[in-house]
């Protein structure tokens, strides 16, 4: 009997250990989606390219300011995140 209750509390610690890592790494993809959409806007509106180190980053340009979308892919779902920047003087 003790040995089922063992294997069974020790499958449901592993399962809330796994939830835990997976939310930190989450939270983790969502601060570098952060990171990135800012950084990618301030260099489109520099008009330098960029290369996200990970992930996507999707632009869009209109009443000269910029907006940029990042995609990160994270353990649980993608995480997106927006930045708008003016556009500089060419």
């Amino acid at each position: 009997m003790t040995t089922i209750e063992t294997a069974l509390s020790m499958a449901t610690l592993l399962t809330v250990a796994a939830a835990i890592v997976a939310g930190i790494a989450t939270m983790a993809a969502y601060v570098s989606a952060v990171d990135i959409a800012g950084a990618a806007a301030r260099a489109h509106a520099i008009g330098v390219a960029y290369q996200p180190p990970r992930g996507s980053v999707e632009f869009a340009e209109a009443s000269g300011l910029v907006t940029a979308t990042a995609s990160v892919p994270a353990a649980i779902g993608t995480m997106r995140a927006q930045a708008v920047f003016p556009v500089e003087a060419r």
